[in-house]
């Protein structure tokens, strides 16, 4: 019956570069993500809370595949957590990748020269934030690639020169793509705010947002 009302949401550019795609996952698919990711959250090099250089901790969690992320560097274990090779990035999800990124461009040939090598799988729950920041670890300048499981957020995507405005508000649900490269690849973005319960039947991590982000770091 929710299905009636729904106001329909379509396919818009953000800016330049930055492409966010309603409902991309169908729900089989945020299933099948949903499990994986809790198989990849129990370990090796297992999901936790990333120290930051000053001593804080983040709100999200994260588990990592292919490389592991910590600030501000990308290693082949999980050096701030259990030492533990990071497990690889499966053909299947780089595939997905490679299909969001010729989607999102509406560039088959875009899609083909995608080869990301790592993921960031963070979790946000009811109190998770994460503030405006650049992905701006990576040794190339291939798009990012981000899909939304579970709870609705708030995503906020500004521009490449300051965490302050101007930025876009874009509400991101359950399935949904979003791909930022081009012009956009550096641009400040940030997650202020999450909505829980909005997570729908049997498509969510039980209670939060799952943020799974394709990337390529270019490192051999």
């Amino acid at each position: 019956m929710d299905e009636l009302f729904r106001v329909p949401r379509h396919r818009r550019t953000i800016a330049p570069g930055a492409v966010h795609v309603p409902d991309w996952l169908t729900t089989d698919e945020q299933r099948r993500l949903v499990e994986a990711c809790r198989q990849w959250a129990r370990g090796p090099a297992p999901m936790r809370r990333t120290v930051l250089p000053g001593g804080g901790r983040m709100s999200v969690r994260t588990v990592c595949l292919g490389w592991h992320w910590s600030p501000y560097r990308y290693t082949r274990t999980a050096v701030d957590v259990d030492g533990a090779p990071v497990p690889p990035l499966p053909g299947w999800l780089a595939d997905l990748g490679r299909r969001a990124v010729a989607d999102a461009y509406d560039d088959p040939a875009a899609g083909e020269r995608y080869e990301p090598d790592t993921a960031l799988i963070n979790f946000y729950d009811r109190d998770a934030r994460m503030g405006m920041h650049q992905d701006k670890d990576e040794q190339v300048d291939a798009p990012i690639v981000s899909l939304s499981i579970g709870d609705a957020c708030l995503f906020r995507f500004g521009t490449g020169e300051s965490r302050g405005r101007p930025y876009a508000d874009v509400r991101l649900e359950s399935g949904d793509l979003f791909v930022f490269g081009g012009p956009s690849r550096f641009a400040f973005h940030g997650v202020p705010t999450v909505f829980p319960g909005t997570a729908p039947a049997g498509c969510g991590p039980n209670g939060g947002r799952l943020n799974i982000t394709l990337r390529t770091t270019g490192l051999s």
